[in-house]
């Protein structure tokens, strides 16, 4: 693995560095506080052996008379020998050492540094790295005739960690022990967590992750356990219309539909759910994932969606004929029978009646409906319900004219999968009234049936889930009356059903 190393290792290492550089500081700042204290209790002490040996009577009288200067040495030995001081020094008035464990400081100045000795008062300081305490000696005149220096050298770095109160290195020990196997535990733990991978190899993974999510043509939305989006690529963002700032939001706040949200959210559980969004049909399936949330997956099936459309409109186009050819071989066998009979006057009268009834229907469509798709609908629509035995009309206020082609469009979507629910909620007996209008920059489409209708409970689910007319008995049958309301509301309209009255409004002119 080169230089990258195991995980486990790396954070061995890591553990180490941190663990070391935190004894040292600890160290260093015990090496401190030992000097500190050092500095403060041993000038205590070389400021008592100075005093008592200034107080001394032979000193002074050594001091005093020029020719007993040799009689100081025996005092300085013995007070530096019974304190354990480093030195005592004994200096006269003009800072002359007189008596000092070095020879060869004797007869040079005392070095005083800030010392006030030679003004009357004690002071104790640093000089030379040693903790030093200056006593003058006052005269019987109450002059100042000398002074005594006791001094504790302080210890070094390594001596003062050996030396220190708390025992500074063996406490580094034991810490160190510690933090190597707290690492090795830690190392061992995560480890566990991430599954036996090294970090090239989580790198690598997440490397991966990235490129699959944003290179696949599904959309990807994961979600935490509170329906907060954790995650999503850029096709679940165009699917969903997601804002830029998506991550981290609630599934709520996020104002997709109602039936999408249901579905992310896992309140409608179930393989392959279907629902609708920006203009789009989708594929949803859910993942729960533990107690880590959940991750959605969406198709498109738009696409897959028209093709179906497209191919119900060739099947409803089939059927509309196989409905006008039977209705034709009806008629021709009855003409064939009245023939037989040689009732040849009632053979004139049953040809003009259906001529006339067709072109009378043909007529009223024609002349109230300008825009050729929609007439084209409602005469097919005819033959399918006459084959069913329901009556097709068309209310006398009806009137449109011509549309653009993407209104056209709609119109047929609406008014087809209307007409074909009104069918299939009567079945066979009945009749369908369908009325067209264009009022106010908008076209106003109502169709009503003999039927039952649907229940006032049901008035608001059947467009929200993509139920039809038949959904309180048989349960979800498609995305008819869902397509329905989304053409509507994407052109800025509505759509409501009252009982067995569905009105829709689509304006002429889309809303932005």
């Amino acid at each position: 693995m080169g230089g990258r190393g195991s995980l486990a290792r790396q954070l061995l290492v890591w553990q180490l560095v941190v663990v070391v550089a935190l004894l040292c500081a600890v160290g260093v700042l015990s090496v401190l506080q030992a000097g500190a204290n050092f500095r403060t209790t041993e000038g205590r002490r070389m400021l008592s052996v100075a005093e008592d040996t200034a107080a001394t009577a032979g000193v002074r009288a050594s001091l005093a008379d020029p020719l007993r200067h040799y009689a100081l040495a025996p005092f300085a030995t013995t007070a530096q020998s019974l304190s354990g001081a480093s030195y005592v020094i004994i200096a006269g008035a003009d800072r002359k050492v007189l008596t000092s464990p070095d020879p060869n400081q004797v007869g040079e100045p005392l070095e005083l540094g800030d010392s006030t000795a030679l003004q009357g008062r004690s002071w104790v300081g640093e000089l030379g790295g040693a903790t030093v305490a200056h006593v003058p000696v006052i005269g019987d005149n109450g002059q100042v005739i000398g002074l005594v220096a006791a001094g504790q050298q302080a210890p070094g770095f390594w001596e003062g960690v050996l030396d220190s109160p708390d025992n500074a290195l063996r406490l580094l020990g034991v810490a160190l022990v510690i933090g190597v196997a707290g690492s090795l535990l830690l190392a061992r733990r995560v480890k566990n967590q991430t599954l036996g991978l090294e970090p090239h190899e989580i790198t690598a993974l997440v490397e991966y992750r990235e490129a699959l999510l944003h290179g696949i043509k599904e959309g990807v939305v994961a979600l935490d356990p509170q329906h907060r989006v954790t995650l999503v690529n850029d096709h679940a963002r165009e699917l969903l219309n997601l804002p830029e700032d998506a991550v981290g939001r609630s599934v709520d706040d996020l104002g997709v539909d109602e039936r999408l949200r249901d579905v992310l959210t896992g309140r409608v559980t179930g393989a392959d759910q279907v629902a609708l969004g920006e203009g789009r049909v989708l594929t949803l399936n859910r993942m729960p994932l533990d107690v880590h949330g959940s991750v959605v997956t969406l198709r498109d099936r738009t696409e897959l969606r028209t093709l179906q459309d497209e191919l119900d409109a060739s099947r409803h186009a089939t059927d509309t004929l196989r409905a006008q050819a039977h209705e034709f071989s009806n008629r021709l066998h009855t003409i064939a029978g009245l023939v037989e009979l040689g009732e040849y006057d009632e053979v004139r009268g049953f040809i003009n009646r259906i001529s006339s009834a067709q072109g009378r229907w043909r007529a009223e469509v024609s002349s109230r409906i300008a825009d050729p798709a929609v007439a084209a609908l409602l005469i097919a629509k005819s033959s399918l319900a006459a084959e069913r035995g329901i009556g097709l009309r068309l209310d006398p206020a009806s009137e449109l004219s011509t549309v653009d082609e993407v209104l056209s469009t709609d119109l047929v979507l609406v008014l087809g999968n209307l007409v074909d629910n009104a069918l299939d909620a009567l079945n066979e007996q009945g009749w369908i009234e369908v009325s067209v209008r264009q009022v106010e920059g908008e076209v106003l489409v109502v169709v009503r049936d003999s039927g039952p209708g649907v229940a006032p409970e049901l008035a608001e689910e059947v467009f929200r889930h993509g139920f039809t007319t038949k959904a309180a008995e048989q349960g979800s049958r498609g995305l008819g009356l869902a397509l329905i309301r989304q053409t509507c509301l994407r052109r800025g309209g509505s759509v409501r059903v009252d009982g067995a009255v569905f009105t829709a409004r689509l304006p002429v002119e889309v809303a932005l």
